[in-house]
């Protein structure tokens, strides 16, 4: 029912889903032009900053023996909660993401240094504030980022870059990103913060 619901309506009368997921990072696997290879050693992180929605994830991927991702079947063979994650600090801190981040303004998709691209994050970051109830990020600026990354995700493209930024924020806000990712599509595995 939680599941439906917010893939329905999303979270506190928004239409955000406070969720993170990391697509599937394979050990050892060979790299190869224009293909998403993979390897019998991986890992998938799940997360979000709403303790009733962690909870539930937590007590459904520790239930399961496989993840369908696509049209890979992913067997699961252990299952951990991540408890080291570094505490954040008042003020600025840079944050990378291990999957492309997705930004849109207009129907069209954003890489770093587009025109709009900060603007778009900035409202995306305001948006996810105002649906945890955090204060609002006070700066944000890209530093760095990756190649062009485009993606299928049921038959709909999703194009971006992986990014690394610094940001101004309150410490809760930044950590609560750490468990739901930058970006558009986070449920869909991009924006995932290292």
């Amino acid at each position: 029912m939680l599941a439906k619901t917010l893939h329905d309506e999303g979270w506190g009368g928004h239409p955000l889903k406070p969720i993170g997921v990391a697509s599937p990072q394979f050990r050892g696997a060979r790299r190869q032009k224009g293909v998403y290879t993979t390897s019998p050693e991986g890992s998938v992180w799940f997360g979000s900053p709403v303790p009733k929605l962690a909870s539930a994830l937590v007590s459904a991927l520790a239930a399961r023996s496989e993840i369908i991702w696509g049209s890979a079947r992913l067997r699961v063979r252990g299952f951990s909660v991540d408890s080291e994650i570094p505490a954040a600090v008042d003020g600025l801190v840079e944050l990378a993401t291990a999957t492309p981040v997705v930004i849109r303004h207009e129907g069209r998709d954003l890489l770093p240094g587009d025109e709009h691209f900060i603007e778009r994050m900035q409202h995306n970051l305001a948006h996810k504030a105002d649906v945890l109830g955090l204060p609002q990020p006070r700066s944000l600026r890209v530093l760095d980022s990756g190649p062009r990354r485009r993606f299928t995700v049921r038959g709909a493209p999703r194009i971006g870059a992986q990014v690394r930024v610094a940001l101004d924020a309150e410490p809760r806000f930044v950590e609560a990103l750490r468990s739901w990712g930058l970006g558009l599509d986070t449920v869909q595995g991009f924006g995932w913060i290292r």
